[in-house]
């Protein structure tokens, strides 16, 4: 980025232009004065009338080479042999010498959706993912001055910064201790969207909005992946359910104590706790037993 940033030498500057319509005016009156000494050629009256013929004619070329049209949202790059002299953004009918090249760029926002790159996150796993971006040109002369082509420009780079913020963070996270691609939505393409504005400044376009349209895990190992994110759903499902009953009998064991319930040994305390835990962690309704007889039979 730095060598491209060195290379920009043009900045937009306004152009010295002027409204068209009193050129018009001009061009309906050369048109008169054309057919007036017309007129007078053919009754043969001297050279007035073919002055005014002659100014008339060049009078005409002369306004209407200079006439071109903006519409709104849309700007000119005025140059002069090839020398850059500014930018036109006033819409309408304008008026510029007819040396004077203009060349068209629209100014309006436009909507960008790349392809599905295949990129490898910050683990290493194959990830698929596209983006949409709405862009527009804010500096004509770099646009058009400093990048052959922008519009191809902006694609290149749109997939480069891609594929830069898809290898800065993991896909995913179950603990969510990370900024995961899939879990920070928000922050990953607030970050996509300074990276292209930081990319794409050197051709004179900003980004307005940009936001990822497709994020997977590739073909090749989604359902590796799927098993695996099940598998860890599994497991912290089960340390809840374990952590939950633990507490539970717990408080079991200590309110049964407090209020003198019953007076358990250490034996008779863990085969409760055996039992209690079964019942809280299996998977499957328990069917109880009742014990007709003692406690200790």
């Amino acid at each position: 980025m730095a060598e491209l940033i060195a290379l920009r030498t043009s900045k937009e500057r306004e152009a010295s232009s002027l409204s068209g319509y009193p050129m018009l005016l001009v061009a309906l009156l050369a048109i008169v004065m054309a057919v007036y000494g017309m007129t007078g050629v053919g009754e043969g009256t001297g050279w007035l009338p073919v002055i005014l013929v002659v100014v008339g004619v060049l009078l005409l070329i002369l306004a209407v080479s200079g006439f071109y049209m903006l519409q709104p949202n849309q700007a000119a790059a005025i140059t002069l042999f090839g020398d850059y002299q500014g930018t036109d953004r006033k819409s309408g009918l304008r008026w510029v010498l007819p040396w004077l090249m203009r060349k068209k760029v629209s100014v309006r926002a436009n909507n960008f959706i790349s392809e599905r790159i295949k990129v490898n996150d910050l683990r290493g796993n194959p990830i698929e993912m596209a983006a949409q971006i709405v862009w527009r040109v804010v500096d004509t002369a770099q646009a058009l001055f400093d990048i052959d082509d922008y519009h191809a420009f902006v694609r290149v780079q749109v997939e480069s910064a891609i594929r830069t913020i898809g290898s800065r963070y993991p896909y995913d996270d179950f603990e969510h201790l990370e900024v995961t691609l899939r879990g920070n939505h928000d922050q990953v393409g607030s970050e996509l969207r300074g990276e292209l504005i930081a990319r794409l400044s050197v051709a004179g376009i900003t980004v307005d909005e940009c936001g990822f349209t497709h994020l997977a895990y590739a073909q090749e190992i989604a359902g590796a992946m799927l098993r695996r994110q099940q598998a860890q759903a599994v497991v912290a499902a089960r340390k809840t359910l374990v952590e939950g009953a633990v507490g539970m009998v717990e408080m079991a064991l200590e309110m049964l104590s407090d209020k003198n319930v019953v007076e358990l040994d250490d034996e008779r305390r863990a085969a409760m706790v055996s039992n209690l835990m079964v019942v809280l962690c299996g998977e499957r309704d328990t069917q109880p037993v009742v014990n007709t007889g003692t406690l200790y039979q």
